[in-house]
């Protein structure tokens, strides 16, 4: 699971891939002359004890006074160098660490955007957030941080083997000897700290979700006086949270001081082997303390492989839930052909058939056709199926048998987007962004035209409150629109809807959270903009849609009965009724005294 990972990781690099070679290079000539002053420490030693037989004046610098000299030198040139090899890898490698995760939550962010609407419904938004922050922001440290580690130990481990080699290859062996130890305790370590760290995760993704709902449901939370409530959840997965992270923690914790006994041995093997072989005469002092110095260099980086393997588990746990949610099912777009405007014809839906679960279905074989350019309205109770119309419209939904058509084609043979570009939508709750409202009304749009933005704001009953606000069209709504009222709120949706001057206007529940004035506003404005638009209006307030040419009165997946309004109460049947009802003219069973 890590190597498919590492490879799907490494796939975001694109055009980096070149960069990210000359970034290890420069790690590794960093760790190259990292490793030589300790050398240079050896033939310090040897140049004291030695002088004009030292390992230097077999080079030709005889003089000591001289070989001082050249040392100070070389150490000047090294330290530089390794300077300037460790600003030119931790710059190369942050800047590839920042471009895969930008293109890692691009991606991620596109994919959950487009997914399929059964499955987003699904999920929690707080546990999709944590993936597109926390888990991404994990593969972003380790990419930092943990991939140069690796290099160095890697090169560490070659050169001053070599040096061991070259120097006393019978000492080497014994120094060696640890790393089998060490490598298997990194695979054993890692396969069982993985699965733990994807529980903490997963942890905290539930935890994130609970305290999402929580705010933003925080004025039900206070108006049901449930603040002891919610926080005896948030304390539930807290306490989940920590006690994934105790596991895991009991695991890693004890990682690396076992590693360090392990490593000890090998430096005791070089302390006590070479300390005897210099004492007889077969290892010179100055070989010696450029060993004994290498040797706590050759294995003392082990100890950060126990530390680099702990977030490389926490990576791969973080991969794991973030490629998860890249494989989760998308939007089906086969279509590819363009939209043709004006729009002719009808919207055809032809022996629709659909349920979002098996064995409860909401469309069985149902039929309608509704004239291009007309407006028209379904209401019905709850449940009939209203809103799941407009969504299998919109191809939110894909119905199991059946077709619906709009100018004459299948809407599967159209491009989605190109598609989706018919509609304007004002729903139940408006979904205002953060940021003014001109950004708002102009939503989407790069480069708003300014006197189409106000005409949309006079067109939806908004200009006389936007107005009204010291900074106008420049306010900020808030997060959700929350610096705005309920109606406020919802003409702004109307506002944005008639700026995106798409053929197709739909209203669904438009109505159904607002007050008296408001409502008035909204019909106002539907007998504004439907002129020259097809517009379907999904309502509960019949007063809504006294002026539609044709309203088709909804019941369990069927339509029970279809004319104007004037026909169907004059009718007297279930929308006779209704209209009765909510205009006080059917007395109640009820009394005041």
């Amino acid at each position: 699971m890590s190597a498919k990972n590492l490879q799907r990781i490494y796939s975001y690099s694109g055009d980096a891939k070149k960069q990210m070679r000359v970034a290890s290079c420069y790690a590794a000539l960093n760790k190259l002359f990292d490793i030589m002053p300790e050398i240079l420490i050896g033939v310090a030693v040897d140049l004291v004890v030695r002088k004009q037989d030292s390992a230097l004046a077999s080079i030709g610098v005889v003089d000591p006074y001289l070989q001082i000299a050249v040392l100070g030198v070389l150490t000047f040139v090294i330290w530089a160098a390794e300077s300037g090899f460790q600003f030119l890898y931790e710059v190369s490698w942050k800047n590839i660490s920042q471009l895969l995760q930008h293109r890692l939550r691009q991606d991620a962010f596109a994919h959950v955007i487009s997914s399929d609407p059964s499955w987003l419904a699904t999920q929690q938004t707080g546990d999709i957030m944590a993936v597109l922050n926390d888990d991404i922001n994990q593969l972003e440290r380790f990419i930092d941080r943990g991939i140069v580690e690796i290099i160095h130990i890697c090169v560490s481990t070659v050169l001053v083997g070599l040096v061991f080699l070259y120097v006393a290859p019978l000492l080497a062996v014994g120094t060696v000897l640890p790393i089998p130890f060490i490598l298997a305790g990194v695979w054993t370590f890692q396969r069982l700290i993985s699965p733990r760290y994807l529980e903490v995760r997963d942890k905290a993704g539930r935890l994130g979700a609970k305290l999402e709902s929580s705010i933003l449901g925080n004025l039900i939370v206070r108006a049901f006086g449930a603040e002891s409530f919610q926080r005896s959840l948030i304390k539930e997965a807290s306490e989940d949270y920590r006690s994934a992270n105790s596991k895991a923690i009991s695991v890693s914790s004890a990682f690396i001081p076992l590693i360090r006994i392990v490593i000890l041995c090998g430096f005791l093997i070089t302390l006590v082997a070479g300390g005897f072989m210099a004492l007889g005469g077969t290892l010179q002092v100055g070989s010696y303390s450029v060993l004994i110095f290498l040797t706590q260099r050759f294995l003392w980086p082990f100890t950060r492989l126990g530390e680099v393997t702990d977030n490389f588990s926490r990576s791969m746990a973080s991969a794991t839930r973030v490629f998860r949610l890249l494989d989760t099912p998308k939007e089906i777009d086969r279509g590819s052909a363009g939209v043709s405007l004006p729009l002719q014809g009808q919207i055809v839906f032809a022996n629709l058939s659909f349920a979002y679960s098996p064995g409860r279905p909401v469309f069985t074989n149902f039929s309608l056709a509704i004239p291009i350019g007309k407006m028209v309205a379904f209401v019905g109770a709850t449940g009939s199926g209203k809103s799941t119309l407009i969504k299998l419209l919109l191809r939110l939904h894909t119905p199991q048998s059946g077709d619906i058509l709009v100018g004459g084609s299948s809407i599967a043979d159209y491009s989605l987007a190109e598609y989706r570009h018919l509609f304007s939508l004002v729903a139940q709750e408006p979904s205002l962004f953060p940021g003014t409202i001109r950004d708002n009304i102009a939503f989407a749009d790069l480069s708003p035209d300014l006197d189409r933005l106000k005409q949309s704001a006079e067109s939806a009953e908004a200009d006389a409150f936007i107005d009204n606000l010291p900074l106008k069209y420049d306010t900020e709504v808030g997060e959700r629109g929350t610096v705005l009222s309920g109606g406020q709120q919802q003409r702004l949706a109307i506002a944005r809807a008639i700026y995106r001057r798409a053929p197709i206007l739909i209203f669904d529940e438009a109505t159904s959270a607002v007050d008296n004035e408001t409502e008035a506003a909204i019909q106002h404005s539907l007998a504004r903009v439907a002129r020259g638009h097809t517009t379907l209006v999904v309502a509960h307030r019949l007063s809504t849609i006294r002026n539609a040419d044709c309203i088709y009165v909804m019941d369990q997946g069927r339509i029970i009965e279809t004319g104007t309004h004037d026909e169907l109460v004059s009718r007297s049947g279930n929308y006779a009724r209704l209209w009765a009802l909510q205009t006080g003219t059917v007395p109640v069973n009820a009394s005041c005294q």
